[in-house]
């Protein structure tokens, strides 16, 4: 049978792995210097934990694992025979793989609670899982890089997050622009549009707005039973002026007397003018009205951040969720949180060739393998280069010398050491750098300097 992977997911070669790491580092440091604590979640929940929390949509793309043993022993034979999957899933899986890092983690706060200092921040970086249709930038496995907040209520919480974004990626070099929006302001379009019933469905539409255009959201609208009437209400969305503060100023006199509308206004007001008295630039912050980001548990501030030179899809995501522990029956914990997607900043930095010559990492020394004595003496000094934290390896067989130099250069080694009869004798190590071939002869106590 012939090897193969499951769809969606990749194996990552050594410099591939030194590239995530290196995004990964850069990442974990800046989530610590803005006081975030690291937490690691299993890679399964309880099917119970993760339904209902995403959506219908979300719902479908849940992995589901299969009871263990006989597990078609206890299904209901009906629901067998009429090929019920809905009735049929709950009999033959109760766990699943997760879906993001945000459930898990609103569970663990709904576990341990009385154990936490509130406001708590914690970051947390694992992979997750979802049955989605694979294409460029989107995998069924891939990582994500969350920080949130929990406890806290305060506006200022969304101003750090926007300044971590920035500085993460201020420091990989990307250049970004943050898009944000709050969900009270899309609850008020929908109460001014008279389509309060169909909140979930009308964001769910215009999150597409992106990938389907203005003529594909109307069509989805539509399908979706919401009134011409409303539609033509709404149609000033997708006429939207570069001035985050004029829109902002439009929406106050359509949200006259509509308070949750006026409230979200306010809310992002705060967050926009804050943030521009952090210094951070008006090009770099957009205020995106038909930004929805299409998860149900979003109560007010919402972000999605774009790679400005590179075409692909949001590049991190997030927003205030004040509800999410309550369906865990632990009420009034308000939280906010981000995520950086790493595998779509990857294709980033590659496609702008923004990786640094550090984010590969490599043997520094080669020694080649001369047999009996030399090898030995060469691992003695393998040991001492090691304490030094310095990579070195030996060439485990004594094969022909052409062999040994063939190994090196396709492993990216840049030194190829010669420690011979003569150089111990001598107590010299001979070596050459491989990148611009030179070779030298110098005293064994000035190579370990």
């Amino acid at each position: 049978m012939k090897p193969s992977l499951a769809k969606g997911t990749r194996d990552f070669t050594a410099l591939e792995v030194s590239r995530r790491r290196y995004i990964i580092n850069t990442l974990q440091k800046n989530f610590e210097l803005f006081g975030f604590q690291p937490l690691e979640t299993p890679s399964f929940e309880n099917l119970s934990t993760l339904t209902g929390k995403y959506g219908e949509e979300g719902d479908r793309l849940i992995f589901k694992i299969l009871n263990s043993g006989d597990y078609t022993s206890k299904v209901n034979p009906e629901d067998w025979e009429n090929k019920n999957h809905q009735k049929l899933t709950s009999q033959i899986s109760d766990k699943a793989l997760r879906y993001d890092l945000t459930v898990p983690f609103a569970r663990f706060v709904a576990m341990n609670h009385h154990q936490l200092t509130f406001p708590f921040k914690r970051y947390q970086i694992q992979p997750v899982w979802r049955a989605d249709r694979p294409q460029k930038g989107r995998f069924r496995e891939f990582y994500q890089c969350d920080a949130d907040v929990v406890g806290s209520e305060s506006l200022f919480q969304e101003v750090e997050l926007i300044q971590l974004y920035l500085k993460s990626f201020s420091d990989l070099k990307v250049p970004v622009t943050i898009h944000v929006n709050n969900r009270k302001i899309l609850s008020g379009l929908a109460e001014y549009a008279g389509i309060t019933d169909k909140l979930i469905d009308f964001t769910v539409a215009l999150d597409k707005l992106d990938k389907i255009g203005k003529e594909g959201v109307v069509k989805e609208l539509l399908e979706r039973q919401i009134s011409q009437e409303s539609i033509d209400k709404l149609d000033f969305l997708f006429t939207q002026s570069d001035d985050a503060l004029e829109n902002l100023l439009q929406l106050k006199e359509k949200f006259a007397g509509n308070e949750i509308g006026l409230k979200g206004v306010e809310e992002l007001e705060f967050v926009l003018t804050q943030s521009l008295n952090l210094g951070v630039g008006i090009q770099n912050l957009v205020f995106n009205i038909t930004l929805a980001r299409g998860l149900d548990y979003y109560t007010g501030a919402i972000f999605e951040v774009k790679a400005d030179e590179v075409q692909m899809g949001s590049i991190g995501g997030g927003g205030r969720y004040d509800n999410l522990t309550e369906v865990f029956g632990v009420k009034n914990i308000p939280g906010i949180g981000i995520s950086f997607g790493l595998d779509r900043i990857y294709l980033v930095m590659e496609e702008l060739g923004l990786f640094p010559e550090e984010a590969t990492s490599k043997v520094e020394y080669l020694f080649a393998n001369f047999g009996g004595e030399e090898a030995l003496e060469a691992l003695k000094l393998i040991i001492q280069l090691r304490e030094k934290g310095i990579a070195a390896e030996l060439y485990p067989e004594n094969a022909k010398l052409n062999k040994q130099f063939t190994y090196a250069e396709k492993k990216g080694i840049r030194n190829l050491v010669f420690l011979g009869e003569e150089e111990i004798k001598n107590r010299t190590v001979t070596y050459k750098n491989l990148e611009i071939g030179e070779q030298k002869t110098v005293s064994l106590d000035d190579f370990l300097k």
